[in-house]
């Protein structure tokens, strides 16, 4: 039975009557508020836009804005809805209004976007297909039933894995299209074009299911509304108050959803930053936040600019970044406390030496008082981690890793590492078993059931036993050709450990086994960074004299304590610490393609630029006390050493909210530093035409542009020439300042003219 307040029925005897709310005396509440905290609670009456910045008192805001309006007898509990993006920030709303009303509210709609729209649902079922008892699929219901639909259909599901479609209808349904509404050029693109014939069949199987997933929640709620004009006019005078949290991560039906519930009262407030709209690539819409004011002509603008969490200088400096981004509606953050430590920027040799300066910086600052629950290190891409975490361990710093799984526990890192143990141990049957259908292969559950028997019967390893079903007619003859070429690729991989790198068996393997080529044909959001991952486990592996020894430092690293309780430095993506705040946060890795990374400016353009300087201020003001920003001039990326450029947003931070510092010695690092430059720099790093280019040079105060001769000048076709890394060669041709070189040992490469030198004649 549906909830008797759902639709604006009068106020039950056992509810909580508005008038009793009322204060006996002026409210202390407001008292606690600063002068726009308090305006943004008392504009109730009409459309109200708060832009929030970084650690401006929002919460306060929205919870005594929620009860002033009962405590004012403006609206009954059920009359009010209040909208967040997680279940988290609905109960702390409904504690924190009850800890200030003296009492629990009841009936009133507080939840998440998803909460709020299935309690519409259950009562309006029928207009949309369904029963009011309707079952909420989870991921794993839903990618089940995809791939019944991709067999139904004949496609192939390692081509498209359902993974991949569902994200694809996902994305649909946060735009708020149905199937009819997808236009066929959309449609054209995925699962051999056949994606809309899919996405019908799936919304029917799932009606026939009586059954709805996450993103039919609000897409059902936009059918009912438009079905249903008697049901959207109930619900528009029901609620005469609308409060949206984080309204800058809305996605396009929800936004609609909103709109739409808008239009009875236009009372509608809601509370936002978009400075910290960063979560595009899962749907949110930072034009939903910039229109509001045409969404609602006549709305109030409030900005929350006073900061209570951070130093002047560390508002200075996210202030002077975020103001290069022209989307935006515009505030500046001010606090009232000391000018605390500027933000220091440190220039450093390499990811290795990075690791270890932030390493030393911790231990001082743990020295100095300062808990390592109150440290942070936030880096902008997960394969960033593995150095942190190698020397963090070395160190016995405690750390956790926030939003993920540490390095080695990630699933493309086990599957390889378990690749690697076969080829050292043969009989290692867990990792054999984790991998011998990974990628699938056709050795499913039945073949593996087949050589655990004859392994346990015979008292041998899996691949032992593996080997034998290979040579009888234990086994379809597809599976035992497909098992007897894996063995014998083991085989042969095992062959070349004395005579390969570590890092270029590695890559063999992975790319041989077609494990690589798993992730680079899935569509999810989630391979591009699975990939670099598997990149960055690759470059590692040089580090160790030998796989077995790196095999053996893994094993010691997964035994670091995993208790999430006590002293640690926190370990995420800046993705992941929107919301959380530190007094001392490390932010490394600022170089071009790296951050601003160089897929979020190939994929969004000024868009994808401005999302990644939004981050940065995200990252930025989650310090209190200190912030400290690094980049390398070399970093080693999927098993070369590349050439790196400091970040654009280094040069957009306020010269007088910093502090640059450098790695002694490293001015002049590029005369010195061997490293390959193949592509890093088409990122947007050099600029300037004909036969110059600019460099950058950094030494210990700052960093600047200076003009050097083209390679043309110093060097020419045929010379032969010194690498510090790839040793002789000769020059096969001069492009600006790239040479391409014939190594006598290292074959053809394309490097920087600043790591060569003329060599004397000599044996070629």
């Amino acid at each position: 039975m549906s909830d008797p307040f759902e639709l604006g029925d009068p106020e039950p005897a056992s509810a909580p009557a508005a008038a009793s709310l009322r204060p006996a005396s002026p409210p202390r509440y407001l008292l606690d508020l600063n002068d726009t905290q308090r305006q943004a609670v008392e504009a109730i009456d009409g459309p109200v836009l708060v832009l929030a910045g970084a650690g401006t008192g929002k919460t306060r805001v929205l919870i005594t804005r929620l009860a002033h309006i009962l405590l004012s007898a403006k609206a009954r509990p059920w009359e009010v809805m209040a909208v967040t993006f997680t279940n988290k920030a609905a109960r702390e709303m409904k504690e924190r209004v009850a800890g200030l009303l003296g009492q629990p509210v009841e009936g009133w709609w507080v939840g998440t976007f998803h909460a709020l729209a299935a309690r519409m649902l259950r009562a309006n079922a029928e207009v949309v297909g369904l029963k009011p008892n309707f079952t909420i699929l989870d991921t794993d219901d839903q990618l089940r039933l995809i791939k019944q639909l991709l067999d139904a259909h004949g496609i192939d599901d390692k081509k498209w894995p359902p993974r991949v479609l569902s994200g694809i209808l996902q994305r649909w349904k946060d735009r708020g299209l149905t199937p009819d509404k997808v236009s066929p050029a959309e449609g054209s693109d995925a699962a051999g074009g056949r994606a809309l014939e899919l996405y019908a069949d799936y919304q029917a199987r799932l009606r026939a299911l009586n059954a709805a997933d996450f993103g039919d929640l609000m897409l059902h709620c936009l059918t009912l509304f438009q079905s249903d004009p008697a049901a959207l006019a109930r619900y528009q005078r029901q609620f005469r108050y609308l409060l949206v949290d984080e309204y800058q991560d809305t996605n396009v039906a929800q936004y609609l959803w909103l709109r739409l519930l808008a239009q009875g009262h236009r009372n509608i407030c809601c509370v936002g930053d978009d400075d910290q709209s960063i979560y595009s690539w899962r749907g949110a819409e930072v034009g939903n936040i910039l229109r509001f004011e045409a969404d609602f002509p006549g709305a109030q603008i409030i900005r929350l600019e006073r900061n209570y969490r951070s130093t002047p200088h560390i508002l200075g400096a996210a202030s002077g970044l975020i103001a290069h981004n022209t989307g935006r509606l515009g505030k500046t953050l001010w606090t009232d406390v000391g000018s605390g430590e500027k933000v220091r920027v440190r220039g450093v040799w390499d990811g290795e030496e990075e690791a270890r300066v932030v390493g030393e910086e911790i231990e001082a600052a743990q020295r100095g008082g300062l808990r390592l629950s109150q440290m942070a290190i936030l880096v902008r891409a997960g394969f960033q981690t593995r150095e942190f975490e190698e020397r963090l361990i070395t160190l016995g710093i405690p750390y956790r890793v926030i939003g993920g799984a540490r390095f080695y526990e990630r699933q493309e890192i086990r599957d390889a590492i378990a690749y690697l143990r076969v080829v050292v141990q043969p009989d290692d049957d867990l990792a054999f078993e984790r991998i011998v259908n990974t990628p699938r292969r056709g050795l499913g559950p039945a073949a593996l059931q087949t050589m655990h028997r004859l392994a346990r019967d015979r008292q041998i390893p899996l691949t032992a036993a593996a080997g034998r079903l290979a040579e009888t007619e234990d086994m379809t003859p597809k599976s035992r050709k497909t098992l007897g070429s894996l063995l014998a690729d083991f085989e042969r991989w095992r062959g070349l450990v004395p005579v390969m790198s570590q890092s270029d068996l590695a890559a063999m393997v992975l790319d041989e086994s077609g494990y690589t080529g798993m992730w680079q044909q899935d569509r999810s959001v989630e391979a591009p960074g699975r990939l670099e991952n598997l990149k960055e486990l690759v470059s590692a592996l040089d580090e160790f004299e030998s796989l077995g020894g790196f095999l053996e430092h893994v094993s010691l690293v997964m035994e670091n304590d995993e208790a999430s309780d006590g002293d640690k430095v926190s370990l995420m993506t800046l993705h992941g610490s929107k919301g959380l705040e530190f007094d001392l946060v490390f932010l490394p890795g600022w170089e071009e393609g790296l951050f601003p990374h160089q897929r979020a400016l190939d994929e969004g353009g000024v868009g994808g630029l401005e999302e990644e300087r939004r981050l940065a201020y995200v990252g930025l003001t989650r310090a209190r006390q200190r912030a400290e920003i690094s980049f390398a001039a070399s970093r080693r990326i999927y098993n070369q050493w590349q050439a790196a450029l400091p970040s654009r947003f280094i040069d957009e931070l306020p010269a007088e909210h910093i502090e640059r510092v450098a790695a002694p010695g490293l001015a002049g690092y590029q005369s010195q530093r061997p490293m390959v430059s193949d592509s890093v720099f088409s990122g947007g790093g050099w600029s300037g035409g004909g036969g110059r280019r600019r460099a950058v040079t950094i030494d210990a105060a700052s960093w600047h542009a200076e003009e050097r001769p083209s390679a043309a000048d110093r060097f020419q076709v045929g010379e032969r020439v010194f690498h510090q890394k790839f040793g002789y060669g000769r020059i096969l041709d001069v492009d600006g300042n790239k040479l391409e070189i014939a190594f006598e040992k290292a074959g053809n490469k394309k490097v920087m003219d600043s790591f060569v030198q003329s060599a004397t004649p000599g044996p070629s």
